[in-house]
């Protein structure tokens, strides 16, 4: 590993692992001696970060200087804390791994009042259950919706029937007790919403469908709006679809 890159996951670590970090737990996450974690260390203090702590005690990272101070109100900073853990507890592994890192950023850049309310927040969350784990990598279809590629997914239906479906993957949705991927489907030539624990396989084609991403989001939530309103009217005539098929 570069020296420079080195010196960046060092900050990210000092920001994330519990404080005080020992020079060995450093030491072991970047692959390196205990000699050269602390050059490293040393590097860092020379170009202005505030680390307090010494060989034998451990490291905590007090002033970050890669990051711009935050000014956020401690509603604010509940609000984030909550949010975040809510990603760990609900998103796959890489989504989690995103939102630790970047709670440890921004809680980096607080001032240390700040950073104290963030370990004493009044608001806790607790999931005793997570959602089934997808058999398929979630960063392949996420990366589908940005690049608004067209993705053919294997697909098992909740009956266990299988299909093929070339879709145009439009979001990843995050229900009470499912995630699901919004998509439109050109086997049934309208939008459905696939479970992703039941995506055998999904690969990304090379047909991309940009720019259409954004109104074939803004059609199906007009027609959702529309459905919404005429089962409100009449919820003994109309059957709301939640369901895909």
């Amino acid at each position: 590993m570069a020296k420079s890159d080195r010196i960046l996951r060092l900050i990210q670590l000092l920001r994330s692992l519990p404080k005080p970090v020992t020079a060995a737990a450093l030491a072991e996450k970047l692959e390196v001696s205990k000699r050269t974690l602390y050059r490293d260390i040393d590097a860092l203090r020379l170009v202005g970060a505030r680390i307090d702590g010494e060989a034998g005690v451990g490291y905590t990272l007090v002033e970050d200087i890669a990051l711009p101070p935050q000014t956020l109100t401690r509603l604010e900073t509940e609000a984030l804390s909550i949010g975040l853990a809510e990603v760990q507890f609900r998103g796959d592994a890489k989504l989690a791994d995103a939102a630790r890192d970047a709670f440890a950023k921004i809680t980096a850049t607080l001032k240390e009042s700040q950073q104290r309310d963030v370990l004493h927040a009044v608001s806790q969350v607790y999931r005793f259950t997570k959602n089934d784990a997808s058999e398929v990598d979630m960063t392949v279809i996420r990366e589908a919706c940005w690049s608004e590629h067209a993705m053919l997914l294997n697909y098992r239906d909740l009956e266990g029937c299988e299909t093929e479906r070339r879709i145009y993957p439009l979001a990843v949705l995050y229900f009470e007790r499912a995630v699901m991927l919004l998509a439109f489907c050109h086997l049934r030539n309208d939008y459905r919403k696939f479970h992703v624990t039941q995506i055998i396989r999904a690969t990304t084609l090379e047909e991309c469908f940009r720019p259409r991403r954004v109104q074939l989001l803004n059609d199906y939530v007009a027609d959702l709006r529309v459905r919404v309103r005429d089962w409100e009217e009449n919820p003994s005539k109309f059957q709301l679809r939640i369901d895909q098929s």
